[in-house]
């Protein structure tokens, strides 16, 4: 039979089966649930295909409840055998009978108990419970009450996220397998004022190890993740922190950490400066007891670099910011990446094609120019600095002043550590839906003096403010001026180990060098031991280091091991 005769059969079939299940609809009398059973009779056919040929195709049958008919070489077309269907008479109502709210309810929770529900309880504060923590009793399963934080329920997250950070921080991890045995921190009662994320916990129970006591608040107010507070505080440490604090409750935590009943601190680790100013106006005597300070934070080094000038620096204090580690590794690779990720989190906006000015161009300018370039914004830059600004030429970003550019950028960033960079007569002249957000260490590069009367203030989500003008023009400001990847988002662990090490050696120097080696001023941190740290995370890259023979060692004037870079040496200009 040709093709053409089998297209006719199987047309004609076909509109044979579309009579009989109209009919078949027709006839349909009973809107009741009835189920019935049809048995379907089985017709042979001679020499049946079953296998998808070209003269042999297959289709299913309405008329018969889904069975399937096969046409054969001649023509003919044949049922294949099949297996009795349960047909429901009124399929369409019984579908709309669907379980009640409360059915659906205990459905979708049971789906969802074993998953969704711990991950929003890690990062939901588990409650919406407003109380502040300062107002509640906690205690952690050994009875202690010796901290304040948000949750101590969350205990179990926290831990999770510290033994993930432990993995991408190797330095620490070897120096507390090294260094645990002479415990070079015995005896060292350590206060520290830092963010408490992740791998300052690390950090803390790496102190810990070595012999020292902790008690911790943070520099910031959103930057606390409260999950490793509450870890922290089940671990045994005094931690007086929680995201979201207010300024009282600031300056509350930091007295909390030094003024306690026989205890009293002989190291303290900064980062900002707000923890020594706070013993240096509050608590002057401790000094007296005090070995040194490590800090940070540009900021805190120059308010640091203020005290010395002004005679009024009582103890030694290591300049950790400006170590080769800090500047050339967290500065510029954390920020690099860090900056993408806060601003997505917070406004979702896209790069490509944007005008973005950054304010300062150290490393942290630097690592910031340099991923928004690669993900094709154009990009401006202002500094005071002729060697910082030449080389942001010679990187390929136009040099300018702020009130050249503020109208038609789209995103502003702040990389300073000064102070009035960004002001209300700029944020005036800025365009209509302007992104503004600060990656130095303060939040006083922005002028945040913005809530007067003539301006709307609409919060959008966590860490992002509309600041609305009368006539509708409204800028984005992220995190109300404070620091944008630890407020808004998370940072590279691997790069904060680094900064991490480099404080961990610090306070084990000054703690137990010999009295008249450090006087009262600030230090860097000995290029040593700053080669010490980089060395302690090549492993990491499976690096292998060349060595010098004694010919060259000889020739350049260096030991074999190092250090191999003179003590004065900082790294690129910043």
């Amino acid at each position: 039979m040709s093709v053409q005769a089998v297209t006719a059969k199987m047309a004609e079939v076909e509109l044979k089966d579309v009579a009989e299940e109209k009919k078949s609809e027709n006839n349909s009398t009973s809107p009741a649930a009835a189920v019935t059973v049809e048995p379907s009779p089985v017709t042979t056919a001679p020499n049946p295909v079953k296998m998808p040929q070209a003269s042999a195709m297959k289709r299913p049958d309405p008329q018969q409840n889904g069975g399937e008919a096969f046409v054969n070489y001649d023509g003919t077309v044949a049922e294949a055998p099949r297996m009795k269907k349960i047909q429901f008479a009124d399929q369409k109502q019984e579908f709309n009978k669907r379980p009640t709210k409360i059915s659906r309810r205990s459905l979708s929770r049971s789906i969802s108990q074993s998953s969704t529900d711990s991950y929003a309880a890690s990062y939901t504060d588990s409650s919406d419970d407003e109380t502040s923590p300062r107002d509640k009793q906690q205690k952690n399963s050994k009875g202690n009450a010796d901290f304040c934080i948000k949750n101590i329920k969350q205990a179990d997250f926290g831990r999770r996220e510290i033994e993930i950070a432990e993995q991408e921080m190797p330095a620490l991890m070897a120096l507390r397998k090294r260094a645990q045995g002479e415990k070079p921190l015995a005896g060292a009662k350590i206060v520290g004022c830092t963010h408490i994320t992740a791998q300052t916990a690390v950090l803390m129970e790496t102190l810990s190890a070595l012999g020292a006591q902790c008690r911790w608040a943070a520099c910031n107010i959103y930057s606390t993740q409260n999950e490793v507070a509450a870890a922290l505080a089940e671990g045994g440490f005094s931690v007086f922190a929680w995201k979201g604090e207010s300024e009282d409750d600031f300056w509350w935590c930091i007295d909390r950490c030094v003024n306690v009943e026989g205890w009293q601190p002989n190291m303290i680790l900064d980062d900002g400066g707000d923890l020594t100013h706070w013993i240096y106006k509050k608590y002057p005597s401790m000094f007296k007891k005090i070995k040194g300070i490590v800090e940070e934070s540009v900021t805190g080094v120059h308010r640091l670099y203020q005290l010395s000038k002004a005679g009024k620096l009582c103890v030694p204090a290591m300049n950790v910011n400006d170590s080769v580690t800090k500047q050339k590794f967290d500065n510029l690779y954390c920020c690099r990446e860090s900056i993408l990720d806060g601003l997505k989190r917070t406004t979702d906006v896209m790069f490509g094609g944007k005008q973005v000015v950054v304010c300062g161009y150290g490393e942290v300018g630097k690592g910031c120019c340099a991923a928004l370039k690669a993900m094709g914004s154009i990009v401006y830059v202002t500094e005071i600095d002729p060697i910082c600004a030449l080389q942001a030429c010679m990187d390929g970003f136009r040099l300018v002043k702020l009130n050249e550019v503020i109208r038609q950028v789209d995103i502003v960033i702040t990389c300073t550590g000064n102070k009035n960079v960004v002001v209300r007569e700029y944020m005036d002249r800025m365009k209509n839906g302007c992104i503004v957000c600060n990656m130095g260490h303060s939040n006083t590069e922005i002028d945040a003096s913005l809530r007067t009367p003539e301006l709307t203030w609409e919060r959008v989500r966590s860490q992002v403010d509309h600041v609305i003008w009368p006539d509708g023009k409204r800028i984005v400001l992220l995190a109300e001026g404070r620091l944008l990847n630890l407020s808004c988002s998370t940072v590279p662990t691997f790069v904060l180990s680094i900064t991490a090490t480099t404080q961990a050696l610090a306070l084990i120097e000054l703690y137990n060098a010999p009295e008249g080696r450090y006087k009262q001023d600030v230090y860097l941190l000995p290029k040593k031991m700053d080669e010490y740290v980089a060395s302690l995370h090549l492993p990491t890259f499976d690096a292998h280091l060349t060595e010098l023979s004694d010919e060259q060692a000889k020739y350049l004037g260096l030991n074999k091991n190092g250090p191999f870079k003179p003590n004065y040496y900082r790294s690129a200009a910043a």
